[in-house]
């Protein structure tokens, strides 16, 4: 029992700070509502590299080679750095791909759609209830059996892909060659000091690591195994943000408000928002974690994790280059098709592999 209080005692802490830093990041400059968004901040590091031209949301976030690098320390510390992969890649590529497209059809993934809840936007509600009905569809596949297929031992060199990557993406940020694109308007021109966004990403990474914190896996382990070890993260990281808020007297001063309509970053079409996110929460249980749970694997040396962010990238730059996206002005030209697609492609994963599994 003591052991058991002392990890949900972590989780929890853990979670709470990580929302006020969420909220914080906000006021430190990080655009209003995307305190942190870990699909929107791959979403600006694929425009940072040039995958794609949507001006508005190039930037290299620090943010995320804060998680990879919070990971990795965690991981060497606790002696939990297990090179490994081979687990479907070119299927953990696509949905990772999909999970992106739908969370552009709505403008954040899992944590931001908390955020924005804990900032007054009601949108976030229909958003939770795409995660949790979209996770609610995977583990039907899970009871039935599904799996990607078993994880083989890599080489350390392999695992340390995506370390080294996010280094790259670290010195490039710092010395910013002209061949690099970042946003002079819009929420990619809006971000917090580098040493602040990278020192909020390290202690994330790091107390995420310890916890095995994940923002679609707490809705899946209550609904498949009654567990509420993960969703007591997801519940303090929301009331965090929220008494934040309202400490700051952000609600008071007239940045956010209660309501659907006019919220920062975002549109009230709340049938595509809920679909959208309905992908990504099957896309997340299929993948075994949501964006933030993929980018710590790969700190731990999870090569497949790496795949997922290779595929949560390559979907930002299709999304914006081929109108899939959303903008405050309503849903993308193609997004819906897209989120429709991408929800086929994900019934049809689970079927197959569940029948692989027997």
């Amino acid at each position: 029992m003591s052991r058991f209080w002392i990890s949900r005692a972590w989780i929890i802490l853990g979670g709470f700070i990580f929302g006020v830093l969420a909220t914080l990041l906000t006021m430190w400059g990080n655009p209003p509502n995307m305190g942190i968004c870990v699909a929107c901040f791959y979403r600006d590091i694929a425009g940072g590299l040039g995958l794609h031209r949507a001006g508005v949301v190039q930037y290299l976030r620090p943010e995320i080679m804060g998680f990879v690098f919070g990971a990795l320390i965690s991981a060497y510390a606790f002696k939990e750095f297990r090179p490994r992969g081979g687990s479907s890649p070119i299927i953990r590529f696509l949905l990772g791909a999909f999970f992106m497209i739908g969370a552009l059809v709505f403008l954040g993934c899992p944590i931001r759609a908390l955020v924005r809840l804990a900032g007054g936007d009601l949108n976030g509600i229909t958003a939770l209830l795409g995660v949790i009905f979209g996770a609610f569809i995977g583990i039907r596949f899970l009871k039935g059996g599904y799996n990607l297929g078993r994880s083989g031992k890599v080489s350390t060199v392999s695992a340390w892909m995506v370390p080294l990557f996010m280094l790259t993406l670290l010195l490039l940020v710092i010395f910013k060659p002209h061949f690099l694109f970042f946003s002079q308007k819009g929420p990619g021109a809006m971000h917090a000091l580098l040493w602040i966004s990278l020192a909020a990403g390290l202690f994330v990474g790091f107390i995420a690591q310890r916890t095995r914190m994940c923002f679609v896996g707490g809705w899946r382990d209550i609904m498949l195994v009654k567990d509420f070890y993960l969703f007591s993260g997801i519940a303090a990281f929301f009331f965090g943000a929220l008494i934040c808020n309202y400490a700051l007297g952000n609600f008071s001063s007239g940045l956010y408000h209660w309501g659907f309509d006019n919220q920062p970053v975002a549109h009230a079409d709340h049938l595509w928002n809920f679909l959208g996110m309905t992908l990504a929460g099957l896309s997340a249980t299929l993948l075994g974690g949501c964006p933030l749970r993929q980018t710590i694997l790969a700190g731990e040396g999870d090569t497949d994790a790496g795949i997922t962010i290779l595929g949560l990238i390559a979907g930002a730059a299709f999304s914006h280059n081929f109108l899939l996206a959303s903008s405050p002005k309503g849903v993308g030209e193609f997004g819906p098709l897209t989120v429709i697609i991408g929800l086929v492609f994900s019934l049809a994963i689970g079927f197959s592999m569940m029948e692989r599994a027997r």
